[in-house]
């Protein structure tokens, strides 16, 4: 079910430039509803299950802030934003300060990230709901128990009491804030009436649960006495630091410790597979490193990550997902030895604590073991499915001494698993972090490269053997980072892949070279092709297709001019969907072409399967090429099969003059490389282009 979007303005241009940009978003369109005014907003808000309110605060029955204070009375649950022209800033910074999630400045509604950031901002709300609902969980878990619980601060005074240790001790919750621990929860020794007061301050000290001895009672404010369990434990926050301690007041004659231990079983367990959770993750893996460091012995973190889960998720739904979660929970258990710890991280994440006796090339075997055994057929409900994991392993003491940053640098080494092959298990190094950070501060300059034209196309000609002269190009994308000067593509496109910039990157790519092309064809290249190179992540997106028809219409670029280049691995990875996309694209008119012919699959069957129009040798068969070495006899193979299938073969890398012969010798139609010149700005191209016809 999409997103629903309300857009409350009386700015016709401003709603319908909004609604143009959220309909063909990305990652799937918003369902739009409108109003221009606040009456029929506030009616839709009644009737209509709406996600998000983009409303401008000048409407016909409504100005300025009152127009919000509205909106956020009437829907508070709603995240508003405001659509604000410059001189409207200050007024839509109040409202945030009232409520409101953020504004949207007039003129910049068709930035990328826009819709991104509205389902962040949707998602974000939905977070928060599942959260309230959660602590409500929590609370009535609480006032439900036969325990009584008790939460107090660092310095022992109470921040709550449950209705049970209101009950025990005699003091309401009003009556019993910020009061002592010790002056609410009296606690005497059955046997010396000696009165316990250490147990708090100790559990908090040593940051440790600490139960109390046998025999304790507990006093009502009445004087009237109950046999008690005595449970403290120090209460840490998300990022280790102890916040204070609750304690659980356990009436003994009662005989419920089942309750209590199943509680405490569901705070600390996953409750999909049964592991422990974060929380008992980070208790074992806290005690492991303090026992490690005793023992000057080591320890094995290893972040595991299942590979392509989300694929089993959206094909067969999440029911079969789960047990194939519980199945691979069970795997792990059974090939770990009972001293290791083995938890479940969220989604398809685990953690596994392993102690090492003697050195950390122990993990390895491990890891080999555990990849072996997930990659074994699951059964699940009919389903024999195939799963594979990439692991990340960090040390103690080589690459951390505590345990965040253990957790941290076994997730960084499984992403670099995960990047060089995935099922394979990865030790962590410090050069990790460096490309780590690399790598994220181009993913945010990259980000902002198209609105800051920072991308630019080169382009290599194409050179005929036959005549001579310049049959074509290929536009080459290079970008111009802000400090690291020309970047080839090879440094950035595999990160646009992975942050979702590769579509709006290949569709400006695109429109760039056919608009370049329409440029040339009164005076540099009137017949020649252009080909733009297609990366897997493009070829697969959504819309493809249909940006590639967007394109030729909009610029009027002849499609039988335009050279798709596509690899091998591209074409067969989903040969069914590849053969839809690419008879639609010959239908259209274009050419498409299959780029490093011959580093990829070894079956040449989709040359029959699909509608190719011409190969590219890679240039790494051009490398000591002779008539009887390995390399020669593949080209000569390539170019007698190009020309028996009728298809163009282009040599590319062509550097040498010994190249070029060999080449014209097997008459390969066309080759581009150093020999002929280096990809070249679009002014420089003409120029080339030029100086070639005459």
């Amino acid at each position: 079910m999409n997103n629903k979007v309300q857009i409350l303005t009386t700015n016709d241009s401003d709603a319908n430039e909004l609604q143009h940009f959220l309909a063909a978003a990305r990652d799937g369109p918003f369902d739009i509803i409108r109003a221009d005014s606040l009456a029929e907003g506030l009616r839709q808000l009644a009737t209509e299950t709406i996600n998000i309110i983009l409303v401008d605060l000048r409407l016909h029955d409504s100005q300025g802030l009152a127009t919000f204070d509205r909106l956020f009375a009437a829907a508070p649950d709603t995240p508003v934003m405001i659509l604000a022209a410059r001189e409207e800033e200050d007024q839509a910074i109040e409202a945030v300060q009232r409520g409101a999630q953020g504004y949207l400045s007039k003129g910049y509604f068709g930035l990328a990230l826009i819709p991104q950031a509205l389902r962040n901002i949707i998602h974000r709300r939905a977070v928060e709901a599942a959260l309230f609902v959660e602590r409500e969980r929590g609370r009535v878990i609480l006032e439900s128990i036969g325990e009584g619980v008790i939460s107090t601060d660092l310095d022992g005074n109470l921040a709550y009491l449950n209705a049970v240790a209101s009950r025990m001790t005699g003091w309401s919750r009003d009556e019993a804030a910020g009061r002592k621990f010790n002056d609410v929860a009296v606690i005497i020794d059955s046997g010396s009436r000696i009165p316990i007061t250490d147990h708090l301050q100790t559990a908090i000290r040593q940051n440790k649960e600490v139960r109390g001895t046998a025999d304790v009672l507990l006093l009502h404010r009445n004087g009237s006495e109950t046999a008690i369990d005595l449970t403290i434990a120090p209460v840490r926050e998300h990022n280790g630091r102890l916040s204070g301690a609750v304690v659980v007041l356990h009436d003994a004659r009662e005989a419920q410790a089942a309750t209590l231990s199943k509680v405490t079983f569901l705070a600390e367990h996953d409750a999909l597979t049964g592991l422990p959770n974060r929380l008992l993750l980070r208790a074992r893996l806290d005690h492991a490193i303090v026992t490690a460091a005793a023992h000057q012995s080591e320890l094995a973190v290893l972040f595991l990550d299942l590979d392509n889960f989300k694929n089993i998720n959206d094909s067969l739904g999440h029911a079969v997902g789960d047990l194939l979660l519980q199945s691979v929970a069970q795997r792990l258990s059974d090939c770990t030895r009972t001293r290791d710890t083995i938890a479940r991280q969220g989604g398809d994440e685990f953690i596994i604590v392993m102690p090492l006796e003697k050195h950390t090339e122990g993990a390895a075997p491990a890891a080999e073991k555990i990849l072996l055994q997930v990659a074994q057929p699951h059964h699940i409900d009919g389903h024999m499915l195939h799963i594979s994991a990439s692991i990340g392993i960090s040390t103690y003491p080589l690459d951390g001494r505590d345990a965040e940053t253990l957790l941290k640098n076994a997730d960084t080494a499984m992403f670099h698993g995960k990047k060089s092959g995935r099922n394979t298990y990865q030790f962590f190094n410090a050069e990790m972090n460096v490309r780590a950070v690399e790598r994220q501060l181009i993913e945010v300059h990259l980000r902002h490269s198209l609105q800051r034209g920072e991308l630019m196309l080169y382009y290599q000609p194409k050179i005929d053997f036959r005549s001579g002269e310049l049959s074509g190009a290929e536009a080459l994308l290079r970008w111009r980072h802000p400090h690291r000067g020309l970047l080839l593509p090879d440094e950035f496109i595999p990160i646009a892949e992975d942050c979702g910039l590769i579509g709006a990157i290949g569709a400006w790519a695109l429109r760039e070279a056919c608009s370049q092309a329409m440029q040339w064809s009164t005076d540099c290249l009137r017949h020649g092709t252009i080909a733009v190179n297609v990366s897997a992540t493009e070829f697969r997106t959504p819309g493809f297709l249909e940006r590639v028809r967007q394109v030729l219409d909009e610029t009027g670029f002849d499609a039988g001019r335009l050279e798709l280049e596509l690899t091998e691995s591209v074409l067969m990875s989903d040969a069914e969907s590849s053969r839809v996309t690419l008879r639609a694209l010959k239908n259209l008119g274009v050419k498409l072409v299959v780029d490093d012919f011959g580093t990829g699959y070894s079956s040449l069957s989709y040359l029959k399967q699909f509608p190719i129009d011409g190969l590219k040798i890679d240039q790494s068969f051009l490398r000591d090429v002779l008539p009887d070495s390995d390399n020669g006899i593949i080209v000569t193979a390539v170019i007698g099969m190009g020309r028996n299938l009728q298809l163009k073969v282009v040599a590319e890398g062509v550097e040498t003059q010994h190249q070029y012969d060999f080449l014209s010798a097997l008459q390969c139609d066309a080759g581009q490389g150093f020999y002929f010149s280096p990809a070249l700005p679009a002014d420089e191209f003409c120029k080339l282009n030029q100086r070639l016809a005459t």
